[in-house]
């Protein structure tokens, strides 16, 4: 019998712990949970304490034999899944599927992947924590009745295959509230006066001192009047400060501001980071990267002073302990920081490295001296006006922990006067007017949402925590609610009044405004589910309610609440509303919008949401005649869309002519404008009106499109018509039966045999088979998001009608 079985979630981190444990030590992977709640039935038996069913998956299944046959040789079973709830649950589910012996089965935790850590845990093994364990089967089960019941609504009432979730509703939520703040805004001008005076320095040289109107002008007049007043007037110092500033660094990383972090100075998106750091912790490289805590350990501590002291010196080194202020932070440990804190780089991928390398100086920034800096504020009187001009200067004295990192924010602009000196001034000095400008300024709207901002805005509402962060930001954009996109912008004018000498010009300029890149933009699907949950149920969709679910879950996890209690609670008033809204009438459909009336036939003109998506309909399902259809053109919105664009959607298809026998129309789908010849269908190019595109133009894209498929097949087979060899856009490759597979860079696809091509479809999925293998450990955050059905209308809904019961029952 082998001595002990480990057992973590992932093979890399199952590699990285073998190194540091003896031959007395086997390590295998769980590759995340080894059962859940069942993909396609509601698995849970409400009237019997919300008891949930679940399940091994089909591709579990071999591998959950081979961990109950190895801990049958083992003396000793050590469950060393995360520290926080969905690790927690996992060892438990792999307690309970194992059959583990309670005296032969220990529970071991850490925070980082290092020798020290691991030989630690096992001098301190624990029990399961139960309460963690509730606590996620808590947050499971509230987020599978959610989705569940919810969908089946949505399917009825606006269209089949959607979903909807706790978090992900809410996070939907907010991206359209701050959309519709954007079409909202108006934008109000004003006039920024700034001048250029010249004062003499100590050699008797003129220098230039800049400066700002303390306030601003409302109107042209305004500004008019102000700079006709500064022809003749005199201008001096009134009054000089310089002051001492200090800055201090920022806490070491949470998970939420890793994330915001690596997206503005790494342009990483947020699931990519978590990718990232999971590779890090995995390698023994970071400490565990879901995690709400800014606090270091002694250990941490002293080795970052350490590090301080031999690559800069005493000077730069100022021991910090931060504390934790989000409320209901549930994890005890560290915040993100490199496990060994002299290494300033580490091996790996380019991103790897980037990754690492920013945590590093972030938390070598914060045991480090604030910065040192000495402002200067000069207020400048003009002698015949009671405004004021200030010029302001600021010089590093001491960089302290600058040295090292500064932190970025969402809205950066660099201040014009950062860094900036302003030479030798004196008080009651005489000032010589260079020039003064006037120029239109515009109030700006509020920014859409980036990922990293969305992050930043759900952990200020409590909604959510470090492990659902990234998840809900990936499902509210795959699920087609929300999109990332850019805002083009649109030209605006501005005017500039310029005194110079005796003489005030006027001059007008433009400039591009609401130009946005990568912001998170609701699709109109998102924005017609966002009302119809916020009209029928406010609850669900409250920010008060999510964050207080969150607040439970921690009460659960600290033993101080009874989760199936909750479940009750919250059941009781959500199911009659549930039954109540799907059997509900309303006269038009769920998010319809009556444009007008088509002037040709008479019938009145709506946009809605189709089966496939947003369509504009002429007529209603009551007339004799079939209502006509077309497609939302891109770019144009439900909401904002008027009768004019409507219309023009109608004017599509059109007869080109004939060529060769077959009549040339063009057409518009769901994947844009396109030509049609016979049973030919070929997109016409981005900057081509399909308005006006001619014939010969039509047929040249045809002929290119035969061309190019003549070009495509490489070898078919008779024997089999399934089998092709094909040419793409990235090189040969083999199609069948709907699928492709790559050919291997030594055969030459002209000489592959039918044989030979069954060979090498078989390799590639040899291939596709272990790398699913490796990322399912990867995804084990994805399961701690609220559940989404995969079932069909019909199943689901009455599965959820009559809350299947549950078989196994959940152990406390």
């Amino acid at each position: 019998m082998q001595k002990n079985l480990v057992i973590v979630e992932s093979p890399a981190k199952a590699k990285t712990i073998e190194k540091f444990l003896g031959n007395d030590y086997k390590v295998l992977s769980s590759y995340g949970h080894i059962r859940d709640l069942k993909k396609k039935e509601f698995s849970i038996d409400v009237e019997n304490g919300f008891e949930p069913t679940y399940e091994i998956p089909a591709d579990k299944k071999k591998l959950v034999a081979e961990l109950k046959a190895e801990a049958k040789k083992a003396d000793m079973v050590w469950l060393a899944s995360d520290e926080d709830r969905e690790g927690e649950a996992i060892s438990w589910h792999l307690f309970e599927v194992l059959g583990l012996d309670p005296k032969k089965t220990k529970r071991i935790v850490f925070h980082e992947i290092t020798k020290t850590a691991i030989l630690k845990a096992i001098e301190n093994p624990r029990d399961i924590d139960v309460n963690l364990v509730n606590a996620q089967q808590a947050r499971r089960i509230l987020d599978r009745i959610v989705g569940f019941e919810l969908s089946p609504v949505l399917w009825k009432k606006v269209k089949p295959a959607l979903s909807a979730g706790r978090v992900q509703s809410v996070a939907v939520r907010l991206i359209v509230e701050r959309e519709r703040e954007v079409h909202a805004f108006v934008s109000e001008p004003s006039y920024r006066v700034t001048a250029v005076f010249e004062v003499p320095d100590v050699d008797g040289n003129e220098v230039e001192v800049k400066a700002e109107l303390a306030n601003r002008f409302k109107t042209k007049e305004e500004a008019q009047a102000f700079l006709e007043t500064c022809k003749d007037a005199q201008f001096s110092i009134e009054d000089i400060t310089t002051r001492p500033v200090k800055k201090s660094p920022a806490a070491p990383f949470t998970t939420s501001t890793l994330q915001q972090e690596a997206a503005r100075k790494l342009g990483f998106t947020v699931a990519q980071t978590m990718m990232v750091a999971q590779r890090l912790y995995e390698n023994g490289q970071i400490t565990y990267m879901r995690t709400d805590s800014v606090n270091l350990s002694d250990l941490a501590l002293n080795a970052s002073k350490q590090t301080i002291l031999s690559l800069m010196g005493e000077k730069y080194v100022k021991v910090r302990k931060f504390a934790t202020k989000t409320k209901g932070a549930q994890e005890a440990h560290e915040a993100i920081r490199p496990t060994y804190m002299e290494n300033e780089k580490v091996n790996g991928t380019g991103q790897e490295q980037k990754l690492y390398e920013l945590i590093w100086k972030r938390t070598i920034a914060s045991q480090m001296a604030d910065a040192e800096l000495e402002k200067t504020t000069a207020t400048i009187v003009i002698s015949n006006s009671s405004e004021k001009f200030i010029a302001t200067g600021e010089v590093i004295t001491f960089d302290g922990f600058l040295r090292v990192y500064k932190e970025s924010y969402d809205d950066d602009n660099e201040q014009e006067d950062e860094g900036r000196l302003l030479p030798p001034l004196s008080k009651g000095g005489k000032l010589i007017r260079k020039e003064i400008l006037a120029t239109q300024r515009f109030t700006q709207c509020p920014p859409r949402y980036t990922e990293a901002s969305l992050v930043r805005k759900l952990e200020e509402l409590g909604i959510g925590r470090p492990s659902t962060y990234a998840p809900t930001i990936s499902t509210v954009q795959q699920r087609g609610y929300v999109e990332k996109g850019n805002s083009e912008g649109v030209k605006r004018s501005y005017d500039i009044l310029k005194l110079k000498g005796g003489k005030i010009t006027e001059t007008t300029k433009t400039e591009m405004t609401g130009n946005e890149k990568s912001k998170l933009l609701p699709t109109d699907t998102g924005i017609v589910v966002n009302d119809f949950l916020m009209e029928y149920f406010p609850d669900i969709m409250d920010f008060n309610f999510t964050a207080n679910v969150e607040k439970e879950f921690d009460e659960v996890a600290e033993g101080e609440k009874e989760w199936t209690g909750m479940m009750g609670s919250f059941y009781k008033g959500f199911h009659p509303l549930v039954d109540k809204t799907i059997h509900s009438k309303t006269e038009h459909k769920v998010g319809e919008r009556v444009l007008g009336t088509d002037p040709v036939s008479g019938k009145p003109v709506s946009v809605k949401i189709g089966r496939f998506g947003p369509v504009i309909q002429i007529g209603t399902a009551d007339d004799e005649e079939k209502p006509r259809f077309a497609q939302l053109a891109k770019g144009l919105s439900m909401e904002t869309i008027t009768l004019e664009e409507a219309l023009e959607a109608f004017k599509l298809p059109r007869t080109l002519g004939d060529y060769d026998g077959h009549t040339v129309t063009v057409g518009v789908g769901r994947f844009g404008p396109y030509v049609r010849y016979d049973k030919l269908f070929v997109s016409i190019p981005k900057g081509t009106d399909p308005m006006e595109i001619t014939l010969d133009e039509a047929v040249e894209l045809i002929k290119n499109k035969i061309e190019a498929q003549e070009k495509k097949f490489i070898k078919v087979f008779d024997a089999d018509p399934d089998m092709q060899v094909l040419n793409g856009r990235y090189g040969p490759y083999i199609s069948y039966q709907k699928k492709n597979y790559k050919i291997p860079e030594n055969v030459e696809p002209a000489d592959l045999s039918l044989e030979a091509c069954f060979k090498v479809i078989e390799l590639q999925k040899s291939k596709a088979e272990t790398r699913k293998t490796k990322a399912a450990s990867r995804n084990r955050e994805s399961v701690n998001m609220e559940e989404e059905p995969e079932t069909s209308k019909e199943s689901a809904r009455s599965k959820a009608a009559s809350k299947a019961k549950g078989t196994a029952k959940a152990k406390k």
